[in-house]
């Protein structure tokens, strides 16, 4: 099996595209920060268990491995692809039973009322079009999480590549808040939560 390999703007970060679906078109990727939050995912907690790997993102047709800085990707590139490999030709399932559920946003439209629904279903709309196909394309996804009406704040969590990323306080101030500014006036403001 071929699986291409892909640097990301976070340099602890790879982004591994191994030419099938992990999760499938369109789903919300699953993030696994640390091997203590991998139990969902048989194919992350493989991963887990090649040392030097400090996180696991799934995607709909790629993984993201963020390795402990002290690691050289020379070192553990080879053991990811090895295990990624070994791992879809066995043909496993990447996620356990009901484990799908646990992708749910952490808000619902139906937490917002009239003026406020328009406002969420806007931004909502223009993270899913415009901004998630970049950031996958860099190994990494940015969900919804909640907007604060009173305040003008969303909030937003960042996974796989993104989190932690060096650049990623700039990609969300001067491109994702200045987007959601111009688009939808009644954004003030944009904040990254865990």
């Amino acid at each position: 099996m071929f699986i291409e390999t892909e640097d990301t703007p976070n340099p602890q970060s790879m982004k591994f595209l191994p030419g099938r679906p992990i999760l499938g078109h369109g789903a919300l990727g699953m993030d696994f920060p640390n091997a203590e939050t991998a139990t969902a995912s048989p194919l992350a907690e493989t991963l887990f268990g090649v040392d030097g790997v400090s996180g696991v993102f799934l995607g709909a047709d790629f993984v993201t491995v963020t390795k402990f800085e002290s690691v050289d990707w020379r070192h553990v590139k080879p053991a990811i692809l090895g295990a990624i490999a070994d791992f879809l030709t066995a043909a496993l399932p990447v996620l356990k039973a009901g484990a799908a559920d646990a992708r749910r946003p952490a808000t619902s439209l139906d937490d917002y009322e009239a003026e406020d629904r328009e406002v969420v279903e806007q931004i909502i709309e223009l993270i899913d079009t415009r901004v998630r196909p970049a950031v996958a394309a860099d190994g990494g996804d940015i969900v919804f999480q909640h907007y604060e009406p009173r305040t003008g704040v969303v909030f937003l969590s960042l996974h796989g590549s993104c989190s932690g990323c060096p650049s990623s306080t700039m990609t969300l101030k001067a491109g994702i808040e200045n987007m959601l500014k111009h688009y939808v006036p009644e954004v003030v403001k944009v904040e990254a939560v865990a």
